[in-house]
């Protein structure tokens, strides 16, 4: 069906990279080592926790400015026997911050939690409690097959011997100088001289090298109860951060179970809360049923109007109730039902925009990564991880080498509301690691970074799968829009023509180069194969496992 949607729609596009295709697995992130070292732990008979688990090492080697040791993730987990898990490994609020720590900046408005002198966004005070390594130690031990030091190995090699710098790389640390150039630690590795790394230069990690090393030798225990925290405390409490050992000798994940929404006979899994993302996928695709978004065709301005209007519900429904469980009642079984949707789709004017609220009331970071896994056996990862922004904190941590989240900017500094900080706070997220099963076998495994924007664009996703009938690859490609209640973002390849009709039926239509960040994820046939694909916003790549052993009994002579 990839190409039958062309015929109704108003936007035209063609994929600039291609799928990959297997039948004993596959591995897809946002930069080729790292597919590559994910690859390599399913060539070695490992399963797709193995790979997903060695991917996500590899990142944080050759996608430092995403994703770290020193952060936090949401990881979708399905077995072979069907079963699906959301792995927590969310970073928290140190137990030495209360909700008064920090001084909002006078004047800020309600959505923005800027600090006086950036202390939630730049520095040591802005590092909130790690997750990510524990997490993805605890998922190899419970899921995998191989040993740490096995799954590690990649990561350790490329932080020890280098790796070249991609464009995209370089772009980054361009983006952070200003920033990073103020710690000379940082700066040594990414900015020699003061300059930023050129395209094909060499990224050599050594000290993070070590660190590695030393957790594959030690376990997570190395930094939440060992000589690698100790290094952490220390700096923190030299520099004036907040971690402390208590944080890193009590901090736990958690193991929820996946939001269910069904739509148009397919089921949808998606994260639950603290992620808004699962509630509020469920809640747009449950207005969108009442729609034949399909003829309406993709790109149209009838459809984008449709999409901008159920974006709009969601951010004022995620403003009003999405949080921590632990602190939030949020109110799941309602805002994922048909009847709400029922009600919030009356309202909707067919051929004028309108408001539905204000702004969510949180910024969030688009300097996040995604990767998708799946094996031979019927184990699938999708999972996104992230140290916030760009270059988390935009220190690094002299003796870890590595660099720290700067979580704390996604809390509000203000007392009394939703998002306040309160010690041992989870922050509510968009991360949405999805996956979509018809008659319940699974079908797609998709996510992406891309902060607030994530959640409607993997919405986005999944209606040009279902309703559009288009392949993967077109799928994660395709042009995307994206509000949240004010101007109507439109990525460059939704026409003039089309943005003239919105304009006309009251949308602010801002064109924008990207809408979301790289997209990757994989598609299930019904003969076992599989196909990967990732986008042109990063540097996505897809590696399948085909082939297999030889023939039983077969020899070869010389005569």
């Amino acid at each position: 069906m990839g190409g039958i949607w062309r015929d109704r729609a108003a936007t035209a596009f063609e994929c600039e990279k291609q799928p990959a295709t297997s039948s004993r697995g596959m591995v897809v992130s946002n930069h080729p080592l790292a597919s590559a070292a994910g690859a390599e732990m399913l060539a070695a008979g490992g399963n797709a926790v193995d790979a997903a688990i060695a991917t996500l090492f590899a990142l944080t080697v050759v996608e430092p400015m995403m994703v770290g040791i020193i952060g936090g993730g949401m990881a979708h987990i399905r077995t072979a026997d069907g079963s699906h898990r959301f792995i927590d490994g969310q970073s928290t609020v140190p137990l030495a911050v209360k909700p008064e720590t920090y001084t909002s900046k006078p004047g800020s408005p309600h959505d923005v939690f800027d600090t006086v002198d950036d202390e939630n966004l730049n520095g040591p005070k802005a590092v909130a409690v790690p997750g990510s390594l524990k997490a993805w130690c605890e998922t190899l031990a419970r899921f995998g097959t191989m040993s740490l030091a096995d799954v590690m190995q990649p990561a350790i090699k490329h932080a020890a011997r280098g790796f070249a710098a991609t464009p995209y790389l370089h772009e980054c640390i361009t983006d952070g100088a200003a920033v990073m150039l103020k710690d000379e630690p940082i700066s040594a590795i990414y900015l020699p001289k003061g300059v930023p790394l050129k395209p094909g230069e060499r990224v050599v990690q050594a000290e993070y090298a070590e660190t590695l090393t030393y957790i594959a030798q030690h376990g997570p225990d190395a930094l939440y109860n060992g000589l690698l925290g100790n290094v952490l405390v220390d700096y923190m409490k030299a520099k004036g951060g907040f971690i402390a050992h208590e944080d890193l000798k009590t901090y736990e994940t958690v193991e929820r179970q996946p939001i269910r929404a069904d739509y148009r006979g397919w089921q949808i899994m998606g994260p639950p809360p603290p992620a808004a993302s699962g509630v509020h996928i469920a809640e747009m695709l449950n207005i969108l049923e009442g729609y034949d978004i399909a003829s309406l065709g993709f790109g149209t301005a009838q459809t984008i109007h449709y999409l901008a209007e159920v974006m709009k519900i969601a951010f004022a429904d995620r403003e009003a109730a999405s949080g921590d469980p632990a602190y939030i009642n949020v109110p799941v079984e309602r805002l994922t039902s048909k009847a709400y949707a029922d009600e919030r789709r009356r309202s909707i004017d067919d051929a004028r925009a309108q408001a539905w609220g204000a702004g969510v009331a949180q910024l969030e970071s688009a300097h996040t990564t995604h990767m998708t896994a799946a094996d031979s056996f019927g184990n699938v990862v999708a999972t996104t991880q992230t140290i916030n922004n760009l270059f988390g904190a935009k220190i690094l941590i002299p003796g870890l080498g590595t660099i720290p989240n700067n979580y704390m900017n996604l809390y509000d500094p203000r007392p009394g509301h939703a998002l306040s900080l309160a010690p041992g706070k989870r922050v509510t997220t968009s991360m949405s690691p999805m996956m979509a099963l018809r008659d319940g076998r699974l079908r797609y495994a998709l996510g992406l970074p891309g902060g607030k924007r994530i959640f409607p664009s993997a919405m986005q996703a999944l209606v040009n799968l279902i309703d559009h009938g288009m392949t993967l690859q077109e799928a994660v490609e395709a042009p995307r829009v994206w509000t949240e209640g004010n101007a109507l973002e439109v990525e460059p390849a939704v026409p003039e023509s089309v943005r003239e009709k919105l304009r006309a039926m009251g949308h602010e239509v801002v064109a924008m180069s990207t809408v979301g960040g790289g997209m990757n994820g994989i598609a299930f046939d019904e003969d076992g194969g599989m196909s990967g694909a990732a986008c042109w916003r990063a540097d996505g790549t897809p590696i399948g496992m085909s082939g297999g052993l030889a023939r039983a009994g077969v020899r070869f002579g010389l005569r």
